[in-house]
């Protein structure tokens, strides 16, 4: 996989970055598969938001309407 420098990232590195965006969210409104998408292409990582669906399902986190707190 490669970013927008170019350079290649291993998907361990995508997936750590999610990992870290969905920890810093806002637990009252957590973020969708595709805002996720959004923000990890500001991160420099464009992919589908169905590649972020499947890594998030790999870290184990559930969707946003199951990780939102009151």
């Amino acid at each position: 996989m490669t970013n927008e420098d170019g350079e290649e990232v291993s998907t361990t590195q995508v997936k750590k970055t999610l990992g870290e965006i969905i920890a810093a969210e806002d637990k009252r409104k957590p973020l969708n598969d595709s805002k996720l998408q959004r923000a990890l292409k500001e991160a420099g990582y464009d992919i589908a938001r169905r590649t972020v669906a499947k890594y998030r399902e790999q870290l184990g986190l559930p969707v946003a309407r199951l990780r939102k707190e009151l």
